[in-house]
This record gives structure tokens, C-alpha cells and sequence, in this order.
């Protein structure tokens, strides 16, 4: 609450002929409480806020014709430096929540991601923007008689995740929220997660734990996959049980050469998965995919594994690769599981 007792200090704060807050940590405390419609906690926003630094605008956006909203809450700053401290849109359609996926995962898929806490039904994708679909049991089904989800994309400046992550998924959590309310979805408020969750960083090197520490997460399957030389490997657990896609990447070292050898099991869910291309790309072992039903909706998975892993041959991988599928249609209560090898 640093910056809100500089406020109580500066009291009523003088204006000007305009209505201009002169005190800059009161014009500070009116920006974060009009912030997207209110919805941003001010404590939250004082401490996603870096250290002397100030608020500059918030705007917001929605169109109830399109079922979007759009919010954004800016610093001072110059054209140099991102200004955003953040930024947030919302879509009930399913052309345009389909259209963010592609983006997400252009042609094959295999964009790197990062999970976000378990419960929250989302993940991180390779850009850094926190991605949540909920279901939306007031909005209509819609042709083809699938339910109306509301995706909400988030994205907060630079460390946000990592100097402040608790105070970063509060704000997250609230705009989901606020997005359901305002557009008329219904879903189930979200919480945020306790305590000061870090996740992995999509554009740093990954997190990577010893096989034993994954359990408890979405690839503990791994624990059981029979690894040659298993505490060689290491494994960054990137699967949340709620979110629309995730994976698990599994890395040895050559202890020949030093050449990194390496595993990636990722699964998608929901229809617009189907457009992805599993083909062979650059020579890389894509030949393993199976898919499945889950809530109505098509499920996919695949293997992208490098070809001369000492010890995991193409029989090994088609085990694994079982493993992972089955794992994954367990936790989702999903059905119809089928492979092509």
C-alpha cells in the first residue's frame, strides 16, 4: 500500500480548472480505481507498479455486438520503453477465440508454452500473454452445438510475472472475472491462486526438474515411462488439468558428445486443434499422433522427439507416447482414444 499512503498524505488533492489531479500519486489512485470499469484491486495495481513510477492513462473497449472487451491501464514513459502496464481483451466468438489459438500455434503446434497455476484453466504462450478459456452456460450454443467459451488474454509489462506473480494473477484472475460479467458468459468465478506462484518463463531457458520432482504435476506419467538412465533426464512440466493445451518436455544429455536430446509430448484441446499439421517438419520425428473426445469436443496429441536418443528407440517413444495420451484422457474423463503411428 506504499504508493496509497503518499496519497492520504497529499489528502484531498488540489485540481485545476480542468478537473487535472496535480499530485501525482492521487492522479495515481483515480487511474488504478477507474482502470477497466474498477475491476483491478488498487492494492493490486500498486504493487504491479514499478518504484517511482506513475500511472498515465486507462481506456476500455467492448462491443456487445461482438462479444469483445477490450482494457489497458499505461505508465509514463517515452516511445523507447513499454509503457503497458496492463492490458487485457476478452472474446465470446468462436471465429475470433479460434482465430488467438492459431495465432498462438501457427502450422504444427509445437509453440513452446508455459503453464499457469493449477485451477486456473490457461497457460502462457510463447509471446508471454497469460491465455484463459472459460465456459460460458449463459450464451447460447453455438451451430455446430458446442458450448460459448470466453477466452481472456492478458498481458503485463516486463518481470511482471516474475518480480510480482501473486499480485500478477490477482489482476488476472479479476479481469476474467469482470470479462464474464460484462459479457454476459456466466462462468464460474475464477480464484486466484495462494501464496506467490513464479512460472516458467517461455523465453528463457526452461525450468527442468528431475524426473521424481514431477510428481504431482501433469506429466508424473514420467515417473513411470521407464527412462533409460532416468536421473539424467530432466523434465519441465508445463500441463495444467483445466487448460486447453500443454505439454511435457523431457531433455538428456549425450554423454558423448554433449548434444542435447530431447522429447515433447503436448496435447490441444477443443475443435479448432484439428487445424493443426502433425506432418513430418525439418526432418523432426512428428509420425506419432492419437486423438480423442473430451467434453464434446475434438482432443489431439503428438510427439515431437529427436531420432537417435540412446536407449529410446521408436518402440520406446510409441510406449511412452501411449502413456502420455492415456495419462491425459484419464485426467479429463475424455473418450475415444485412438493412435497413428
Amino acid at each position: 500500500m506504499r504508493r496509497w499512503i503518499k496519497v492520504s498524505v497529499a489528502a484531498a488533492v488540489v485540481l485545476s480548472v480542468g478537473g487535472y489531479v496535480a499530485e501525482p500519486y492521487a492522479r495515481d489512485w483515480m487511474l488504478a480505481g477507474d482502470a477497466c470499469g474498477g475491476a483491478l484491486p488498487r492494492d493490486v495495481v500498486d504493487k504491479l507498479t514499478p518504484d517511482d513510477a506513475h500511472l498515465e492513462s486507462e481506456e476500455s473497449r467492448q462491443t456487445d455486438a461482438l462479444g469483445s472487451y477490450w482494457c489497458g491501464l499505461t505508465l509514463e514513459g517515452d516511445e523507447v520503453n513499454d509503457s503497458r502496464l496492463i492490458s487485457m481483451e476478452a472474446y465470446t466468438r468462436r471465429d475470433d477465440v479460434d482465430r488467438e489459438f492459431f495465432r498462438a500455434f501457427p502450422e504444427e503446434g509445437f509453440s513452446s508454452q508455459s503453464a499457469v497455476p493449477e485451477g486456473l484453466p490457461g497457460f502462457i504462450d510463447h509471446f508471454g500473454v497469460i491465455q484463459l478459456l472459460m465456459p460460458c452456460p449463459d450464451l447460447p450454443e453455438d451451430s455446430e452445438g458446442r458450448q460459448a467459451k470466453l477466452l481472456v488474454r492478458t498481458w503485463t509489462g516486463r518481470d511482471t510475472l516474475h518480480g510480482v506473480p501473486g499480485a500478477a494473477y490477482q489482476a488476472v484472475v479479476a479481469l476474467a472475472n469482470s470479462s464474464s460479467d460484462r459479457l454476459g458468459c456466466g462462468a464460474e468465478p475464477l480464484k486466484a491462486p495462494k501464496g506467490n506462484p513464479v512460472p516458467a518463463d517461455p523465453g528463457d531457458d526452461p525450468r527442468l526438474v528431475p524426473v521424481a520432482q514431477t510428481k504431482g504435476t501433469g506429466c508424473e506419467w514420467v515417473t513411470r515411462a521407464g527412462l533409460p538412465d532416468s536421473e539424467s533426464w530432466r523434465v519441465e512440466a508445463g500441463m495444467n488439468n483445466a487448460a486447453p493445451t500443454g505439454r511435457c518436455d523431457l531433455s538428456s544429455e549425450d554423454g558423448e558428445n554433449g548434444d542435447g536430446k530431447g522429447m515433447t509430448f503436448v496435447a490441444w484441446y477443443g475443435d479448432w486443434s484439428n487445424r493443426l499439421n502433425f506432418e513430418d517438419t525439418n526432418g523432426e520425428f512428428r509420425s506419432m499422433t492419437a486423438t480423442a473426445r473430451c467434453d464434446g469436443e475434438a482432443a489431439n496429441y503428438a510427439l515431437s522427439a529427436s531420432d537417435d536418443i540412446p536407449g529410446v528407440g521408436k518402440a520406446a517413444k510409441q510406449r511412452m507416447f501411449e502413456q502420455f495420451a492415456q495419462d491425459q484422457v484419464n485426467r479429463r474423463g475424455c473418450s475415444d482414444l485412438r493412435f497413428r503411428f
